[in-house]
């Protein structure tokens, strides 16, 4: 639930007031007593003795905005008409859909866009397979896959409860970097039905994006999938993290005066997220480091280790720390957390060295309050729009995929994913660094051009694989 109004749970209230007297002013005040926000207030319709109003406004949650209604109803004179709610109605129908880039207005044009003369651009891409890049959509378009199994902090809801996400990720790569993205929401949780189903539909794109299948299976999807495929598998929910969070944690760093190389860190969460950003942090440079599942710190004496936490274990917590997040956060330099909200608490945070980093990014409620982490580290970010320093997966992936694209690439390697972070960091310029400017917005207009930049210019033009940290 938001603790304050947001636009997120916005209405608008179409009602009735008369015309005259001070139900028009009274409209605000009903909306603010009860605690939410307008934002706007449109009168529709105007008569003699009525006048038609909507009433916009942001409200918590959805209990406070019937909160809100039942407020204004109590106006003296007020009738209510209707109450819509703008984020459903922004969803209403979907929110993407396909257009043509070419006119079909008379026959000549239809000839050549469809039969018969398609079918020369047909036989020229049966001759050369390569052509489909340059001659189809393909060389623009990437499928967003997901089975529904571990979507935004929802768990596990199904492909269809799936779709409006992967419609807005969709929606995203066009308005960040142009490209054509596709949901592709499969009725199936088994590894090999998943693999199989894109490995059919792949010679329609030029990249996949994994989202928000759930942990260890996502593992082994992409595994499989980067061996299968000769165009990039890239999952957002790993490698996008990673990105940012390296990019974020190397501007943190500068800002407190310390390097990765020479910093304790301790993380929280050894899922997905958290084994990418751990890989990504090493391949960058850092040395010491401790991970934490909720069972405690992952380290080789534990008897429990699939393949996963024994990589973690094998390369992570030298000393062989065997005790709790608390414990393994006393005395860390830096904190990043991508497991569960409210883990931690502001003493723990006073626990850590001086000029502490703090990344609290689970979502919506991070692992520890940033009100009570910023009263003991230096910078701190999260994953939420209403703090500064927002860790934002669309600081990455548009530029990711544009570089990509632009590159014909055929994989994804770990030299590109530490370019794309570097890139990112660059953003922000020296003057503008600072406790609470670590990050750009995923708004500013320099992001997905510069990362996609440095994905190109690190693909050399044609990339091969996968290389593993």
């Amino acid at each position: 639930m938001a603790t304050v109004p947001s636009v997120s749970y916005s209405i608008t209230v179409r009602l009735e007031v008369p015309a005259g007297g001070k139900a028009v002013s009274q409209l605000t005040h009903a909306v603010e007593s009860a605690g939410g926000v307008v934002t706007a207030l449109d009168v529709t319709n105007a008569g003699h003795e009525k006048l038609r109003i909507d009433v916009t406004c942001a409200a918590r949650d959805t209990d406070h905005a019937q909160a809100i209604v039942d407020q204004l109803e109590a106006v003296e004179g007020v009738v209510i008409h209707k109450v819509s709610d703008r984020t459903f109605l922004m969803h209403l129908g979907g929110k993407i859909e396909m257009k043509s880039k070419v006119p079909l207005r008379n026959r000549d044009e239809l000839s050549m866009a469809y039969t018969p003369g398609v079918a020369r651009v047909s036989m020229a891409i049966a001759r050369n397979k390569e052509d489909a890049r340059r001659l189809t959509i393909k060389r623009n378009s990437v499928a967003v896959v997901t089975d529904g199994s571990a979507v935004l902090g929802l768990g596990n809801i199904g492909p269809e409860a799936a779709l409006p996400v992967m419609e807005g990720k969709a929606a995203l790569f066009k308005r960040f970097a142009g490209i054509d993205a596709w949901p592709i929401c499969l009725d199936t949780q088994d590894v090999d039905e998943i693999v199989r189903t894109v490995q059919v539909i792949a010679p329609g794109f030029g990249g996949i994006n994994l989202e928000d299948i759930g942990a260890p299976r996502c593992f082994e999807v992409e595994r499989r999938l980067r061996e299968l495929l000769d165009i990039p598998v890239f999952h957002d929910d790993q490698h996008g993290t990673a990105i940012c969070v390296l990019a974020a944690l190397q501007n943190a760093l500068r800002v407190v005066g310390k390097s990765l190389e020479n910093v304790k860190i301790t993380m929280a969460g050894a899922g997905a997220a958290g084994n990418a950003v751990l890989r990504l942090l090493l391949a960058a440079g850092a040395r010491n480091v401790v991970v934490c599942d909720y069972l405690g710190a992952v380290h080789k004496g534990r008897d429990d280790l699939d393949d996963s936490l024994r990589w973690i274990a094998d390369h992570t917590n030298a000393e062989g720390y065997a005790g709790d997040l608390r414990g393994a956060l006393k005395g860390a330099d830096v904190f990043v957390g991508v497991s569960a909200p409210g883990i931690l608490t502001g003493d723990d945070i006073a626990t850590m060295a001086k000029d502490a980093v703090v990344f609290a990014l689970a979502n919506p409620e991070p692992e520890v309050s940033p009100d009570d982490a910023r009263e003991h580290a230096t910078v701190v970010a999260t994953g939420r729009s209403d703090y500064p320093n927002q860790i934002n997966n669309v600081l990455a992936f548009p530029g990711v995929f544009r570089g990509l694209l632009d590159a014909q690439a055929a994989g994804v390697t770990q030299e590109m994913l530490l370019a794309a972070a570097g890139a990112l960091a660059a953003v922000v310029t020296p003057e503008e660094l600072g406790p609470n400017y670590i990050i750009p917005s995923v708004f500013h207009p320099d992001v997905a051009g510069a990362v996609a930049a440095a994905v190109r210019e690190s693909a050399g033009g044609r990339a091969r694989g996968f290389t593993e940290a």
